[in-house]
C-alpha cells in the first residue's frame, strides 16, 4: 500500500483549508491523521519526545496511520555513526510507544558525509535492530555517481535498508527566477539529481514541489506512473509532499492521490478511529 502525507502535521496555515475554521492547535494531529495516512516526523530530528507525548500521538491517530520518524541529529549529525548506535537504539525504544503506528525510521545523512565513510555507515547498519525498518537519505554529491552509488545500493540491499528518494527538480529550474520562498528552499534543500532507486527496505519518496502548483504537473504525472509500477512489487511505499509554501503541501497530496487513483494504484485510505464518524474536511 502507498501511504501519502506531508512533512508536518501542525501547520496553522491549514486552518480553514485542511482543518475546519476555528481548529485549535491541540486538534491538528487528530484531524491531519483523518486525511493523510503518514507523516514525515521531522520534529524528532530536533528533540526526542517524552513517553507521554508518544502515547498521546498514538492515542490521537487511527490504527492505520504511520509516523516515519527522523533519527535525532545527535545520531545523524554528531560524528561517526557507529558510535551513536546506543543513542539510536534508545530512540527506537522510545518510539515503540507508537505501537503499530510506528513506521520506518528515517536517517538523513549530512551533506559532508560521503562515500569515504562507507565503512562507518556499514557498521551502523550492521548494528541497527533488524525489527525496525529504516531508510537512508544521502546528500553528498559523490553518492550520486557510480563509484559511490553502487556500493551504497549493495549495502542497503544487504542489510534490507530502504533508500530515501528526493526529487528537487521542481524548484531547480534554471529558467525560473523564483522569489523569496523559492530561493530559501534552494538554499536549504540539497541540489542533487533524481535517482529513483530502491534499496532493500521501505521506499520513502520526498517530493519538493513548486509553489506555482501548475508547474508540478509533469513531475507528478511522472511520479504517478513510477509509483504505480513500483507498487506491483513494493508493499511499503511512503510519499511525502513538500512545498516552499507549506500551505500548498496538502494540495500536492490531493493531486498525487487523484493521479494514483486514476491509475488504480493501491493507496492506503485514511480511516476514522472506532466509533468516530469519517471526517468531512477540506482535502478529499
Amino acid at each position: 500500500m502507498i501511504r501519502i502525507g506531508c512533512a508536518v502535521w501542525a501547520y496553522p496555515g491549514w486552518v480553514g483549508d485542511l482543518f475546519p475554521p476555528g481548529t485549535r492547535s491541540s486538534e491538528f494531529l487528530k484531524l491531519y491523521s483523518r486525511q493523510f495516512t503518514t507523516v514525515e516526523g521531522n520534529t524528532t530530528f530536533y528533540a526526542t519526545p517524552s513517553p507521554a507525548t508518544v502515547a498521546r500521538w498514538a492515542a490521537e491517530t487511527p490504527v492505520g496511520f504511520r509516523f516515519c520518524c527522523k533519527l535525532p541529529r545527535e545520531v545523524s549529525h554528531g560524528g561517526p555513526l557507529a558510535e551513536k548506535l546506543p543513542l539510536a537504539r534508545a530512540f527506537i525504544e522510545r518510539m515503540q510507544g507508537l505501537g503499530e503506528r510506528c513506521g520506518p525510521f528515517f536517517l538523513q545523512l549530512p551533506p559532508g558525509y560521503g562515500p569515504t565513510r562507507l565503512a562507518d555507515l556499514e557498521r551502523f547498519l550492521a548494528g541497527w535492530p533488524t525489527e525496525a525498518a529504516l531508510a537512508v537519505e544521502v546528500r553528498h554529491p559523490d553518492w550520486y555517481v557510480p563509484v559511490g552509488e553502487e556500493p551504497l545500493m549493495a549495502l542497503l540491499d544487504r542489510y534490507r535498508i530502504g533508500r530515501v528518494v528526493m526529487d528537487v527538480r521542481p524548484i531547480r529550474d534554471p529558467d525560473d527566477p523564483g522569489g523569496a520562498l523559492l530561493n530559501d528552499a534552494r538554499e536549504r534543500k540539497p541540489d542533487v539529481p533524481l535517482r529513483p532507486l530502491r534499496g532493500g527496505g521501505p521506499t520513502l519518496i520526498r517530493y519538493i514541489g513548486h509553489p506555482d502548483l501548475e508547474r508540478n504537473d509533469p513531475f507528478l504525472e511522472e511520479w504517478a506512473a513510477r509509483v504505480t509500477e513500483w507498487a506491483q512489487t513494493d508493499p511499503h511505499m511512503y510519499l511525502f509532499m513538500h512545498c516552499p509554501d507549506e500551505a500548498q503541501s496538502p494540495r500536492l497530496g490531493r493531486d498525487i492521490t487523484a493521479r494514483l487513483r486514476n491509475r488504480g494504484a493501491p493507496i492506503a485510505e485514511a480511516e476514522p478511529k472506532p466509533n468516530e464518524p469519517p471526517a468531512q474536511l477540506g482535502l478529499f
